[in-house]
Formats: C-alpha cells, sequence, structure tokens
C-alpha cells in the first residue's frame, strides 16, 4: 500500500490476501493450486509485480471470481499508485519551495519573478534542467571548491543556483583543452591586471584563462550569501565563476587567485568538497602571491599606515592600493572605517 494526503493506492494482492483468510488457504497451498513459485505469489500479494491477464484468468479458476474483476482491481491501483507518487513529488516540491530562496535569485534575474508556488516550480526546473526538483539534492557536483566569508553560505540552495548559473555561462564560452601547467605559467600575468580597471582587464583575463581549457565566469551577488567564488570541473572544461557586481578590487583578486589555487592545485578534481586545509592553503597562496610576503612584512615592520604610506608601498608593489588596503585590515591593522576612497569598485557584467 502506498498513500499521500488524499490518496491510498491498494493493491490487488490485498484482495487475494482476503480471499486466502476467508478460505483458510496458506499461501503454500495457494502457489500450488496458481501453478506459479510462492516468491512470485509473495511479490503478487505485497503489490511487488504487476497482476497481469494471465494471472487474472488464474484467479478466475482458483478462487471462481471472474478475471474482469481482477484486472480491473490491478488497474484502480496503477491509477491510483500514480496519482500518490505524483501527489508526493508535488509535496517535495512545496517543501523545497518553501526552503528555496527563491526572491533572491528572481532579484538578480535567474529566474522569472513569481508568486504562485506553480510557477516557481516550473521556472526552476526548467533552470536547474531537471524533471522534478527533488533531483537538485541528487546532483552533487564532486570536487566544487569555493571561497565564502563567515562560517557557512546562507544555504546549500543559494550555491546549487549559483553554480548551475555559473554552468549556463560556461557552455557560450569557447575554451582549449585544459592545461594546468600552461595556467601556472601565466600567473604573473594575471597579477600584472590588479592595477588595471576592469574594462582594459576583464577580456584579457578570460582569454587567458579559456586558453587553459578555464571558463572564466563574473557572476551577480546573491543577496544575503556569503559566497564570493567557487571553481570545478564541468566536463571537459574547469569553470571559475566570481560574484563580481559591487565587490572591491581586493575582494575580487583575493577570490580569484583562491580559486587559481584551487585548480592548479587540483583540489578540484577530488570527489568531495575542498577540506579545510585546502582552503587555508588556498588563502595562503592568495596572500602571498598578490603582496610579496617579505616585502609585506617589511612594510608592517615599520609601523606606518598612513594613507601615503599604503599608497606608496602599493606602488612599489605594482598592485591596487585597495588590496594592500583590505590586507591591513583584514588583519586588523587599519580599521574598517578608514581610508574608503582607497578601495576601487568593479562593476563588471550587467
Amino acid at each position: 500500500m502506498m498513500q499521500s494526503i488524499n490518496t491510498v493506492a491498494v493493491p490487488p494482492g490485498a484482495t487475494i490476501k482476503e480471499q486466502l483468510e476467508y478460505r483458510g488457504m496458506p499461501q503454500k497451498e495457494f502457489a500450488l493450486r496458481m501453478g506459479m513459485s510462492e516468491k512470485h505469489i509473495s511479490h503478487l500479494i505485497n503489490g511487488k509485480v504487476e497482476l497481469t491477464p494471465e494471472v487474472a484468468l488464474r484467479l478466475e479458476s482458483v478462487f471462481g471470481i471472474p478475471a474482469k474483476f481482477w484486472n480491473n482491481l490491478e488497474a484502480i491501483y496503477c491509477e491510483q499508485f500514480a496519482r500518490v507518487k505524483a501527489e508526493l513529488e508535488k509535496e517535495d516540491e512545496q517543501e523545497i519551495i518553501s526552503k528555496f530562496p527563491y526572491g533572491k535569485v528572481a532579484k538578480i534575474g535567474l529566474v522569472p519573478k513569481a508568486r504562485k508556488t506553480s510557477e516557481k516550480i516550473a521556472y526552476l526546473r526548467s533552470f536547474f534542467e531537471v524533471a522534478k526538483l527533488p533531483i537538485i539534492d541528487k546532483l552533487k557536483m564532486p570536487g566544487i571548491a569555493f571561497r565564502k566569508t563567515g562560517e557557512n553560505v546562507e544555504n546549500d540552495y543559494v550555491l546549487a543556483a549559483w553554480a548551475q548559473k555559473a554552468k549556463i555561462e560556461a557552455r557560450k564560452v569557447s575554451t582549449k583543452p585544459i592545461n594546468i601547467a600552461k595556467l601556472k605559467k601565466s600567473i604573473k600575468t594575471i597579477r600584472s591586471y590588479t592595477v588595471l580597471p576592469p574594462n582594459e582587464f576583464c577580456e584579457n583575463l578570460q582569454t587567458i584563462f579559456a586558453e587553459c581549457g578555464v571558463a572564466l565566469i563574473f557572476l551577480p551577488h546573491i543577496e544575503g550569501s556569503k559566497l564570493n567564488g567557487a571553481s570545478f570541473l564541468d566536463g571537459k572544461k574547469i569553470i571559475l565563476a566570481l560574484m563580481v557586481r559591487g565587490r572591491s578590487a581586493d575582494i575580487f583578486w583575493f577570490s580569484l587567485f583562491h580559486e587559481l589555487f584551487h585548480i592548479v592545485d587540483e583540489h578540484i578534481n577530488s570527489q568531495g568538497n575542498t577540506t579545510e586545509g585546502q582552503e587555508k592553503a588556498a588563502d595562503c597562496f592568495a596572500k602571498d602571491m598578490l603582496i610579496n610576503p617579505t616585502e609585506y612584512a617589511a612594510f608592517i615592520r615599520q609601523k606606518n599606515f598612513a594613507k601615503s604610506d599604503i599608497v606608496a608601498f602599493a606602488k612599489r608593489e605594482t598592485i591596487d592600493p585597495g588590496i594592500v588596503l583590505g590586507r591591513l585590515q583584514k588583519e586588523n591593522i587599519v580599521k574598517y572605517s578608514q581610508f574608503h576612497e582607497l578601495k576601487t569598485q568593479y562593476q563588471i557584467g550587467k
């Protein structure tokens, strides 16, 4: 028996069982009289196998009840079973909708705005390219590495929606075969773009990554999400996606180099998500690639952190002053309330 809130699907086997009890006939004897195995009879009674027209004719001979009756019971059961299954799937989808941050995802244009649950379900099925929403929970992306602020992403569905959008956009990007060695050799060139505005570096940056088999995707920020970037293997290309709209230069470049390390160190090839150790290693790589650790240590020892000192050090390191400021603020050397004018805000994409 299978049931939902509104429907109960009762297999014909329940009626067979009633007949056996009424007649006091053991299941073993019934199997003998039916000319079938005890195992098949057990499955028939428990609704695990279909009651075929042939079986209906045998039941007519054994019980004296017309085959039409048994065939009708099977047809009713099949219809009820399908109805119960559809209702349960609907309940599952409604539960997902209740948890899904639909409004925030719709706000940045990933899905159309909607109020009705039925519309949200339809739009999300189309967006995630699934027949039913519960499938989303099964679509695990092995090897996904992502940089986030705070301890947790707002919820797993934000990451799922963001990653799906990255995959859709990556289909539009033509890339050469994955070449990690070539990507490693390009790191210094990539770092040289940190002093340029987005309109000067974006296209060149995407070209460099595409030449190495990586689709660099820029996506808008989802309100409430702590996610800054993610990288993962998708078919024959690697996807590196960054949240960029309204992001400052220091967050953008730190996130890019953080994800770059996950790629060159091949963390995205693992079956599970990245470990805490891998995340810390990626942070260290990003810090050291952006600012020479020896020069930074010497700068810190001088203990001169006026605006002019920060700008002068950034100029010597050939890097955006906001990146130096962001590092100092992160390490509680300079207050977050200071020198806002040094932070370059990026507006990339639509």
